[in-house]
């Protein structure tokens, strides 16, 4: 009886400190933290063509797909900080999270997905360059984290200075030390990547978004903190 006394009061400890969807707890508030997405309403984000979305809030959700644009982004440019968020996939699925997207005007001959950096989101087993949680292209997650169809995963990225790093469903998978990008379409060992650019250069300021390419994909509980 005391035992299971004793794990229903550490169960009820643990919902009262965790969050509900889409806020902030107190620790979290005290932290830093800002909450980009209240899971009611789309305040605060536009497509990247600068429009409102055409998709609208699916179940607490930003749903990116047929949002009329090629990704979601947050209206404020970010620079230094950890983002938070949840994701759940469909079947065939291919998304992303793009940081440091410096402009929302395409290149010519480009989308504007060349203009940041793309955190990878796919319906796919493995750990190459263009699996989940790989910074697309150009870093390899060392391990396959990802969860099944259908069930949410825990994506963490810090993106401060001259360093990404990325922690998915718990565990540090991906780093790049961008300073050591110092060639368009070459990585630092000299294998090639699609993309023209130095990221040794590339802007470190940019906006957030949440690509869509084709498939249904769900982000919730989307939260920011500043570093300094």
């Amino acid at each position: 009886m005391k035992c299971a006394q004793t794990l229903l009061a550490l169960a009820m400890l643990v919902t009262q400190t965790r969050a509900a969807d889409n806020t902030l707890t107190d620790a979290e508030k005290a932290d830093g933290w800002i909450l980009l997405f209240d899971g009611k309403t789309l305040d605060g984000w536009m497509t990247s063509s600068e429009k409102p979305s055409r998709t609208p809030v699916e179940d607490g959700c930003i749903n990116p797909h047929k949002c009329g644009g090629y990704m979601m982004v947050h209206k404020e440019k970010w620079e230094n900080y950890v983002l938070s968020l949840d994701f759940k996939i469909s079947k065939g699925c291919n998304s992303g999270v793009f940081i440091r997207t410096y402009s929302l005007t395409p290149r010519p001959g480009k989308d504007v997905g060349f203009n940041g950096m793309e955190v990878a989101i796919d319906d796919t087993q493995g750990a190459g360059y263009h699996d989940t949680a790989a910074l697309y292209d150009l870093v390899k997650p060392a391990k396959d984290m990802r969860k099944p169809v259908g069930e949410w995963n825990h994506l963490v990225v810090t993106s401060n200075k001259n360093l990404i790093e990325i922690e998915f469903n718990g565990e540090k998978v991906t780093r790049m030390d961008v300073d050591e990008w110092t060639k368009p379409n070459a990585r630092p060992d000299g294998s090639r990547h699609k993309f023209d650019i130095a990221y040794k250069d590339h802007p470190r300021k940019g906006y957030i978004g949440l690509q869509d390419h084709g498939s249904p994909c769900w982000f919730k509980n989307i939260k920011l903190k500043p570093l300094k």
